[in-house]
């Protein structure tokens, strides 16, 4: 009996989050090795259909930069990065939507529909380019070609969808004001689709446990507070930076919580939202008053 008191329990600590995030917005930005391993992506849609059947709103936001560069080096086009930042010319822009809008896309709404989900697949540019961007520079200016920034998202379409009961999932290709289309960092397309949603939670699955102090130690939780003086100090370096940076823009313009962790964990999603001590770093407003 000691196994299924054990899943009781389980249900038992999960209730009360059932009941706080009823018909909240969850955002997610999907990518790594969480899109890479067939057993974690099969675990990862079957997460999102569970958010979606015990009443949260999952929207879905993936990434695909492995996948863009080995089409394109099957095609003899070599990768360059500017700040981790892909150089994105014409014909790169043209795989970028090929392998993001249709290969990646169409796998994560098949997976979510084997799961039992409904799931649609969006990219930026529909409902007449429902994430407006503008062109981002490099360091000095430099042109690195067709990247953008988020700069509007019209969520109508988004907030609709999740109202009748879908799971958008939303490939980070989005226009500017021409009509021009821009390869978007999917960290920072999912902020600002959580921004726009006032969501409850901005999830960003990773290749690490979270954010981990100097003695790689995790740190549950961070405020914006801290985060600035983890940054400033030197305790977090490099990739993770703009992932905190992207979290706490996300906090300072609506988002209730901010979470980092690794989607190399099994059902990493549910052990974060629902049980009490989560799996990964928790990132909250500064407290008032």
């Amino acid at each position: 009996m000691e196994e299924p008191i054990r899943k009781a329990e389980i249900l038992v600590e999960a209730l009360p989050y059932i009941r706080a995030f009823r018909d909240a917005t969850v955002v997610i930005k999907y990518g790594g090795a969480a899109m890479e391993n067939d057993a974690l992506k099969a675990s990862f849609a079957e997460d999102v259909t569970l958010l979606r059947f015990i009443g949260l709103r999952p929207v879905i936001v993936h990434g695909g930069g492995p996948q863009i560069g080995h089409m394109l080096a099957r095609l003899g086009k070599e990768s360059e990065f500017v700040d981790g930042m892909r150089v994105t010319d014409d014909e790169t822009m043209e795989v970028v939507e090929m392998v993001l809008g249709g290969q990646i896309n169409a796998e994560i709404v098949s997976l979510i529909g084997a799961a039992g989900g409904q799931a649609i697949g969006l990219t930026g540019k529909d409902a007449g380019g429902f994430l407006r961007v503008r062109k981002l520079l490099g360091p000095g200016g430099r042109d690195l070609g067709r990247v953008g920034t988020p700069q509007r998202v019209d969520v109508s379409l988004i907030r609709t969808l999740t109202k009748d009961g879908f799971i958008p999932v939303i490939a980070p290709v989005g226009i500017d004001a021409a009509g021009d289309t821009y390869n978007v960092n999917a960290d920072t397309a999912a902020g600002a689709i959580a921004e726009a949603l006032a969501a409850e939670k901005l999830i960003l699955l990773t290749d690490v446990i979270g954010v981990l102090d100097e003695a790689k130690n995790l740190i549950a939780q961070m405020t914006e507070a801290d985060v600035r003086i983890a940054i400033g100090d030197g305790t977090v370096k490099s990739g993770m930076i703009p992932k905190l940076e992207c979290a706490v823009h996300a906090l300072e313009f609506g988002v209730t919580s901010a979470h980092i962790i690794d989607g190399r964990v099994p059902h990493a999603l549910l052990l974060e939202i629902f049980t009490d001590g989560g799996v990964g770093t928790k990132l909250v407003r500064n407290p008032t008053g």
